[in-house]
């Protein structure tokens, strides 16, 4: 690679038509495709913190395609454009990059949010369970240093919705402060039920995807995927709960959970993504599940799109299309 100053690099956020680029960047999805003549060229997307936007490479072989990988870091040169109302890049070189800490301060990014503090209001919401089965089933994730260490690192995606270090963690509090809020409005929900559910629906994350070199999926996240793995992960805490050995050590706060009570989590987990062609294994089939599932999809959308809208707030018109949304939206706010 060769030798760069980050500090010029140009964040994709200012990214101009007809520019030129070169520095270290984020690469996912790497990949040959085919022109409609049947030439190979390579496709992806980079990024930094600022943003993502396509890239093109119309002249790549297969071993230079190889060394890369799916998904890393890059230093390329080349020049932006926009196509179809979307910004993107086509590159002249393309090379694999190894960043230092205070590249990948600037490649990956962060919540805004103060993790430790949105830790201390997970904790806070999940310390007014009530039932002693759900107290003990809380107990046995928050025990998991390793695995509470990931929650509060972890992106919540690769690309969708907060796809940023701490992601994970600030999307489950949002869901769960939005359940806590709204449970009440309808009586017969089982409020334990909602806030546990909301707090383990995405837990598989932590095993599907990697962030530490880039975000990217594991052979795990590729083969299982969170919400299998997430049922999994939840099944080692409710046989836990039921173990001799902890009854030993926890006395009467060892309270096994009850099989109908493990079978609703199962299924909130399993069917969150609401319908099989979004990924749910089950279509949600209890108020809870349901109640999980639409405030997942309500904050997984209203992420995308004021994200959209705060990159480009002060602008008029729309933004670019949200293919996940299959829409544009209004960036400016009306009453200003």
């Amino acid at each position: 690679m060769p030798a760069q100053n980050q500090n010029q690099r140009v964040p994709v956020a200012e990214w101009t038509a007809n520019g030129s680029i070169e520095g270290v960047y984020a690469a996912n999805g790497l990949g040959v495709g085919q022109t409609r003549a049947g030439k190979d060229f390579l496709k992806g997307t980079l990024s930094d913190k600022t943003g993502r936007a396509p890239m093109r490479m119309w002249s790549v072989d297969e071993k230079k395609a190889a060394s890369l990988g799916s998904d890393g870091f890059v230093w390329v040169k080349g020049k932006t454009s926009v196509y179809q109302g979307e910004m993107q890049v086509v590159l002249d070189r393309i090379e694999p990059a190894e960043p230092n800490a205070e590249d990948l301060a600037q490649l990956l990014p962060t919540s805004n949010k103060d993790v430790d503090r949105m830790f201390q209001d997970v904790l806070g919401l999940l310390a007014t369970l009530e039932n002693p089965a759900m107290k003990c089933l809380r107990d046995r994730f928050l025990e998991d240093q390793k695995l509470m260490g990931a929650f509060c690192e972890a992106p919540a995606a690769k690309v969708m919705h907060h796809a940023w270090l701490g992601g994970l963690l600030e999307h489950t509090l949002d869901l769960m402060t939005a359940g806590d809020r709204l449970v009440g409005l309808y009586p017969g929900l089982n409020r334990d039920l909602v806030l546990m559910g909301l707090f383990v629906h995405d837990l598989g994350k932590v095993e599907e995807l990697t962030w530490k070199q880039g975000f990217g999926y594991t052979d795990a996240g590729n083969l299982i995927g969170h919400l299998v793995g997430g049922m999994s992960m939840l099944d080692a805490k409710i046989a836990a709960c039921a173990d001799p050995r902890l009854k030993e050590e926890i006395g009467d706060a060892a309270v096994p959970v009850p099989e109908k009570a493990a079978m609703v989590l199962r299924h909130i987990v399993i069917s969150h993504h609401g319908q099989p062609d979004f990924g749910a294994a089950k279509i949600p089939s209890t108020p809870e599940a349901l109640f999980v599932s639409m405030l997942d999809n309500l904050d997984a959308k209203m992420a995308m799109t004021m994200q959209a809208v705060e990159r480009d707030r002060g602008n008029t018109g729309f933004t670019d299309r949200l293919w996940a949304l299959d829409t544009r939206m209004l960036r400016e706010d009306p009453l200003h």
